[in-house]
């Protein structure tokens, strides 16, 4: 007898990065900062223990009015949630459920769970031949995901793009989501054309420049229509998804502008001394606009070269896709690490190719 509906036997789960618990490792693997979170989180979380017997504001408030202030947008613009995850999976429930959605075939690997979750139905574009986007092939029938600065590729769309994406999506009458988790480290965010378009959508993260992972706080901004259609989905599953504790310390951070910048100017060099040293060294590396690297560790399979890595105390990320196969995700550390880093992988590269 099967207990389980055929939806639960029939999804297939993201899977995510290794959290180790048998040792000390360099971790490279989830994209987290290496930086611990602004000194005002702790203050912000101060006498909030007493608290906890109460729910918290359904609407986050508070947290709604520091991203609109961070952003130049008004607090109804604003949606937040339990990571950035819960966002988007409300945002498949709210705009795609039913429908066929265009995607890169290439992004981040929770899209195709998502859709099957909420019943729509995925048309993945192959991104071409240097992992840039297609953005032509998204140009269909139908609302549009994908990541920018897209993962695991670390490469980003100009804002023109972003623009003639929300231009077709809006004559088709459908939604453009960006899910914008990397953006920090990029050039530019698509944020500001929410004000122009009332059917572009933009999820972000505290995880990645806000150092706040293990608090799990997203937030989507876009016009008050979508920001409504996501709430009436929250209130569907759980009315109070974000808590106390996130709430405070997510504002303060937020709030705490000069901290975070520091913070993404270390990441970003570190990220460009990182990939000069091994490109240097004869080994491919995709241009980021993220908080991680694309390298091209081996000509068919990296596989060994991740576990050879692992060996010496260093995580980082292998796909093993067909297209993927080659390549690690290697998230940005401090800059010891990543000189550490950087030394140990290209040594394990040449004893393989020798």
């Amino acid at each position: 007898m099967a207990y389980e509906s055929k939806l639960a036997l029939g999804l297939v789960p993201y899977t995510a990065g290794e959290q180790p618990k048998d040792r000390k490792f360099i971790k490279l693997n989830t994209n987290e900062n290496p930086y611990p979170p602004s000194p005002r989180v702790e203050e912000a979380l101060k006498g909030k223990i007493e608290l906890l017997r109460l729910y918290p504001d359904t609407d986050a408030t508070e947290l709604r009015e520091a991203v609109a202030e961070r952003f130049c947008v008004q607090p109804e613009n604003v949606f937040c949630g339990n990571g950035s995850d819960e966002v988007l999976a409300f945002a498949f429930a709210a705009f795609f459920a039913g429908k066929k959605v265009y995607a890169p075939d290439i992004s981040y690997s929770f899209y195709p769970v998502y859709a099957s979750l909420f019943g729509a139905h995925l048309q993945q574009i192959p991104v071409l031949s240097d992992f840039s986007v297609d953005v032509g092939g998204l140009m269909q029938d139908g609302p549009v995901v994908l990541a920018n600065p897209n993962a695991p590729t670390s490469l980003e769309l100009d804002t023109d793009t972003i623009r003639r994406l929300a231009d077709h999506t809006r004559e088709q009458e459908e939604i453009l989501l960006v899910d914008e988790a990397y953006a920090d480290f990029a050039k530019e965010s698509a944020v500001p054309l929410t004000k122009e378009y009332e059917n572009l959508l933009i999820v972000r993260t505290f995880s990645k420049s806000h150092s706040l992972a293990g608090l799990r706080v997203g937030y989507a901004i876009g016009s008050p229509r979508l920001s409504q259609a996501l709430r009436c989905i929250r209130d569907s599953f759980n009315s109070y998804p974000t808590d106390r504790l996130a709430q405070s310390a997510a504002a303060a951070s937020m709030r705490d502008a000069a901290y975070t910048q520091e913070c993404i100017r270390k990441i970003i060099c570190a990220r460009e001394k990182t990939k000069k040293g091994l490109r240097e060294a004869g080994i491919e590396v995709l241009e980021s606009a993220t908080n991680f690297l694309f390298v091209r560790a081996d000509p068919i399979d990296a596989g060994p070269i991740q576990k050879a890595l692992r060996d010496r105390g260093i995580l980082v990320r292998y796909f093993g896709t067909e297209k993927l196969k080659p390549y690690l995700r290697v998230s940005i550390g401090t800059q010891e690490d990543m000189e550490f880093v950087t030394k140990t992988m290209i040594e394990i590269i040449r004893q393989k190719q020798s």
